[in-house]
């Protein structure tokens, strides 16, 4: 009797097991101070630098880990505006530098004798390499963990999410926030800050002409 052999067939495990899929909440203004308070507190000067301009530029993660010294520091000082060719579109982005992330990324930046053609956060394993976009997603789950969140919830375009989340909510203009994320329909800036297209036309219905 001829003995057939079976070849074990290897069982690839999904990217997304035991994780939350969909669009991640962005954050709240009390979890954006909590998170900043403990990584000053435990003197994580990079994380900061790189949470708070997470936040604030607004970038996807594959731009945000690209950015070189130079995108950010002028002369002798951070920028108040820098502008980032997307990869994803190629189109310019634009977004403000605040005051609590300039002192981050001065304290950043005085910590390592960077160039300006250098890149802003680069790889501790891989000489001249920038962090990478898994690394930094590993650190939004940890960062998010600091404060009790649960990391499975988020993630890196919860942070992505969060300012402009907070814009659409005070002034109701959505064409201001498709131009803050950089997108180039309309009806993805409707989707992205988790308001629905009833939402968005508020603002018009209140305005008489």
């Amino acid at each position: 009797m001829q003995e057939t052999s079976t070849i074990p067939s290897t069982t690839r495990v999904p990217w997304n097991r035991g994780r939350i899929v969909g669009p991640k909440p962005p954050l709240k203004p009390k979890h954006i101070w909590a998170l900043r308070t403990r990584l000053q507190l435990a003197n994580r000067t990079r994380d900061l630098a790189l949470f708070n301009l997470a936040v604030v530029s607004k970038l996807r993660g594959c731009d945000l880990v690209r950015l070189r010294v130079s995108d950010v520091h002028l002369g002798d000082a951070v920028r108040l505006r820098a502008t980032v060719c997307q990869q994803k579109t190629g189109r310019p982005v634009p977004f403000e530098i605040t005051e609590p992330t300039r002192e981050a990324l001065v304290d950043w930046l005085a910590s390592r004798s960077l160039r300006a053609g250098d890149w802003l956060f680069p790889s501790r394993s891989r000489r001249g390499q920038h962090l990478t976009t898994r690394h930094y997603g590993r650190l939004v789950d940890q960062w998010v963990a600091l404060i009790g969140l649960d990391p499975a919830a988020y993630g890196t375009h919860s942070l992505r999410r969060t300012k402009v989340a907070l814009v659409y909510k005070r002034t109701g203009n959505i064409r201001a926030c498709q131009l803050l994320l950089g997108h180039t329909k309309l009806e993805s800036t409707v989707r992205y800050p988790g308001i629905e297209v009833d939402d968005a036309l508020i603002p018009s219905e209140q305005t008489e002409i």
